[in-house]
């Protein structure tokens, strides 16, 4: 967790530079004297504030989470009242720009395999997947019994970061129309068509 006192600007340049640089070379081959570098800040002042790489990554994903919570809580606010309208809302949310951008991307699957070994990072991903599974359970209990709720979730939540991944690893640029349009299908699966 970074130490509190860094001037903002100082810190978005970290950040920023952190991006960069695990988007060019790897987390495994970012070096603090690279990311220094990259924000024309001295290597002492990351160990400072954000105690090493670890502390880098964990802000730089805190920063993407941030975009991602804004994109959809934007969406979600901007949709119709209808569950269907909602539901679509936060898949739109989830394939945001910010979110499916190569450098986003490449922060993101970094993040995943991190949290697998850190700690911090586990509880960040814990804490984004009970969000997401608890904003689609919310707007699908309007429609659906509890439990079939949950399930249908549960579902989308795995379809949308399935989606996400596959286009991720497909090299080239993200058809966020096409993970829409699939993400949507599986959503009108699950909908009665009286809940539009």
């Amino acid at each position: 967790m970074p130490k509190l006192g860094m001037p903002p600007i100082r810190r978005e340049q970290l950040i920023r530079a952190t991006l960069e640089t695990i988007d060019q070379v790897g987390l495994a081959d970012a070096t603090i004297a690279e990311i220094a570098g990259r924000a024309g800040l001295s290597a002492g002042i990351i160990s400072h504030y954000f105690g090493g790489k670890d502390g880098l990554l964990n802000a730089a994903m805190r920063r993407i989470l941030r975009q991602l919570h804004d994109a959809v809580a934007e969406r979600v606010a901007a949709a119709g009242e209808s569950p269907r309208d909602k539901l679509r809302a936060i898949i739109d949310g989830n394939f945001d720009s910010t979110q499916v951008n190569p450098a986003a991307m490449r922060v993101w699957l970094t993040f995943w395999a991190a949290s697998m070994h850190d700690a911090q990072l586990r509880r960040l991903q814990h804490a984004n997947d009970r969000r997401l599974q608890s904003n689609l359970a919310h707007y699908f209990r309007r429609v659906l019994p509890a439990s079939e709720a949950q399930k249908a979730a549960r579902g989308l939540a795995a379809m949308i970061d399935g989606l996400w991944l596959r286009g991720s690893l497909a090299g080239g640029e993200f058809d966020v129309a096409r993970a829409r349009h699939t993400a949507y299908e599986y959503l009108d699966h699950y909908l009665p068509k009286s809940a539009h």
